[in-house]
């Protein structure tokens, strides 16, 4: 199987033309014409997933986060992103990425599903129209039930495999209406107001932004930006398997890049 085919598949059902403009999804190192084998995925293309690639011998690393999301001028041992460059070129494996046209397709849908979420609407919408549905970035929608923030809490929790989040607003408040967005969701505080949710599911949500969402009358429980993308991995490496049953796919193990002590 060339390289050059997989790419072609996943460009399919995860156009890049998709991608949000500032994004750079796509092939980051290596060559079409070589032959794959064995394909590793990830969230990140780590020193430490780079490392099991080349011990385990991969032919193509697949991640959700692109490699160089902006420009490198030089390419040498002397740059962290150089030495990954390198160290994947050097061992002939190729990095591929997709980033938020994977959001836009499937990313949302992994995330409401977890959430069971009913009567779903795309929280962000982009323009993309994918097999005959609008998409976007996020989902909205509702629970079965309304609950506490509180319970809200360990209901995320158990959905994403987390062992903790931090909550903006009342433990006590009453959600119903429940937004989600994987990823980076500081811009998405504004549609979730627009789709009158009570709270946003979400990560990386800096201090003010936590607080200026309660006064404006939306919680905010963040989950990290790993601790909702992790559902790429499972999702991709069940894809490549089926689409792909020639090849053998490994999958990045479920690991949270920090700790809370």
């Amino acid at each position: 199987m060339m390289i050059g085919e997989i790419i072609k598949k996943l460009t399919e059902e995860f156009p890049p033309e998709y991608a949000m403009q500032w994004d750079n999804p796509g092939l980051q190192v290596g060559r079409m014409d070589r032959v794959a084998k064995k394909v590793y995925v990830a969230l990140d293309a780590t020193d430490e997933v780079i490392s099991e690639c080349i011990r385990w011998e991969a032919d193509l690393l697949v991640t959700h986060h692109p490699l160089l999301m902006s420009g490198i001028k030089k390419v040498n041992s002397e740059d962290y992103l150089g030495r990954k460059v390198l160290a994947l070129a050097e061992h002939g494996i190729a990095h591929y990425a997709m980033h938020t046209n994977y959001d836009v397709v499937k990313m949302s849908e992994l995330a409401e599903r977890a959430l069971h979420l009913q009567d779903v609407k795309v929280l962000e919408v982009t323009g993309a129209f994918h097999d005959g549905r609008d998409c976007g970035i996020g989902s909205v929608g509702t629970l079965f039930e309304k609950s506490a923030a509180k319970d809200c809490c360990e209901y995320v929790k158990k959905a994403f495999g987390l062992q903790s989040v931090r909550l903006f607003g009342s433990p006590e408040a009453p959600v119903y209406r429940l937004a989600v967005s994987p990823g980076s969701g500081k811009s998405m505080i504004a549609p979730a107001l627009e789709q009158k949710a009570d709270l946003l599911v979400t990560g990386d949500i800096g201090h003010h932004d936590g607080l200026d969402a309660v006064d404006q009358g939306l919680l905010i429980i963040d989950a990290g930006h790993y601790g909702i993308e992790h559902l790429f991995i499972g999702q991709m490496a069940k894809y490549l398997k089926k689409n792909f049953p020639e090849l053998e796919v490994r999958q990045a193990e479920k690991k949270e890049p920090f700790m809370v002590l």
